[in-house]
């Protein structure tokens, strides 16, 4: 076969195949297209809520927690919780209004430590438990708080769990001693020597407590062996 019998034969099988796509197009051209415009449509709805609705609800929730943070940096604990009525709203309304931005969650924390300030504790845990963060030192901090308040209640149980968990979640030398350290002293304050000194043992192995130091822990631990001779 001749290098140009070739060529008409490779053109034919493309002709042919271009024909095939043409017809494939036309018989499903109007459902291809509406597939289309749904992907725009989505794609366009997606960046118009971004732009026109998020972001605005953001930017606007910063704005008011900014007012807030002066408060709560003052120790005025109920104005930051609920406001002055007049140019700030207050956490709880922020948490509110705003949950759905980072803003309206970061404020959800601060309202539920304004409550546990306030001695408001089944309140405190409600806002404290609708925070969502995942990093090593404010979520270990916000579980702890839930703990405290826990404490106050006298739920011991619940209170030793959320200080194990939030060791567990900071897993660091900074705040785990703190938190094995508070479930140590409910497990005392429960008669339960062996999981204190379990507590106490743990800190002493697996952490450095930077305000107490190795030395004080050894007390606790030599302490806590003495008593349960």
């Amino acid at each position: 076969m001749s290098q140009e019998k070739k060529q008409l034969d490779e053109l034919d099988k493309v002709n042919a195949a271009l024909s095939s796509s043409e017809q494939f197009i036309e018989q499903y051209q109007k459902p291809i297209l509406l597939c289309v415009l749904a992907v725009v449509i989505v794609v366009s709805a997606v960046i118009g809520i971004r732009h026109f609705y998020v972001l605005p609800r953001e930017n606007k929730a910063q704005a008011e927690m900014f007012k807030g943070e002066f408060y709560f940096e003052q120790d005025s604990f109920r104005l930051a919780l609920q406001g002055n009525g007049a140019d700030f709203i207050g956490f709880q309304a922020i948490a509110k209004q705003y949950g759905s931005t980072k803003a309206g969650n970061l404020a959800s924390a601060y309202a539920g430590i304004c409550l546990y300030n306030m001695g408001q504790y089944e309140e405190a845990v409600s806002y404290l438990k609708d925070f969502d963060a995942d990093d090593s030192f404010v979520s270990p901090a916000i579980i702890g708080t839930i703990g405290d308040c826990y404490v106050n209640m006298d739920q011991y149980e619940k209170a030793i769990g959320y200080f194990e968990k939030a060791a567990k979640k900071a897993d660091n030398n900074m705040l785990s001693p703190v938190y094995l350290k508070k479930a140590a002293v409910v497990y005392e304050k429960m008669g339960n020597k062996a999981k204190a000194l379990e507590m106490y043992r743990k800190i002493q192995d697996v952490y450095t407590d930077p305000a107490a130091g190795p030395d004080v822990i050894e007390k606790y631990v030599i302490r806590d062996e003495e008593a349960g001779k």
